[in-house]
């Protein structure tokens, strides 16, 4: 006769549950912002937000080969009379440092939402060097960098990018803390 084991279920964490729908409250703050168009490279971290984008009718969504192409993309949205986000991990950055340089001499508003890598349990060393990389190389090229590391903070933080970058033109960069967005599994 074989007999289970009987694990211990985990105690709901309230907190963390109510805070597991920030990707709920990003797409709200873009929509709110008048968002039509994002612009991604498939990622874990934004794959709830990327799914709530690619089902909005309103809204045109971009699958990139490389994260530069997310620049020219929100360059041309603005051009036209959209506004656009960028969804990005952080290992991404470094594709489009020189890209940047398009927003910050043509002035036009840019948000980009970063997960992060390389940080909080992180498994992957080859994300370590870009992680750390990653805030001084956005600074370097001219753009306005924010962090969150909880919900809370990433909604108010989100809301305060997007109306500083398209009601001021700014070229913003908000960085979502790996801890927020979970141990990556692999």
């Amino acid at each position: 006769m074989s007999r289970r084991h009987a694990v211990p279920s985990p105690k709901p964490n309230l907190e963390t549950r109510a805070s597991d729908d920030w990707p709920s409250e990003l797409y709200r703050i873009l929509k709110a912002a008048e968002v039509r168009q994002m612009s991604y490279v498939p990622d874990a971290g934004h794959s709830q937000l990327i799914r709530m984008f690619s089902a909005d009718r309103d809204v045109i969504t971009n699958v990139l080969t490389t994260e530069e192409e997310g620049i020219a993309i929100a360059a041309g949205a603005w051009l036209g009379g959209q506004r656009s986000v960028l969804l990005m991990q952080s290992s991404g950055v470094g594709n489009c440092i020189n890209m940047l340089s398009l927003s910050a001499m043509g002035r036009f508003p840019l948000l980009i939402l970063v997960t992060m890598r390389g940080e909080w349990a992180e498994f992957n060393p080859w994300q370590v060097p870009m992680s750390r990389a990653t805030q001084p190389s956005l600074e370097a090229i001219g753009l306005k960098v924010m962090r969150a590391e909880t919900a809370e903070d990433l909604v108010e933080t989100a809301e305060a990018a997007a109306s500083l970058a398209y009601e001021s033109d700014q070229q913003i960069a908000v960085l979502i803390g790996q801890r927020l967005i979970g141990k990556k599994q692999w």
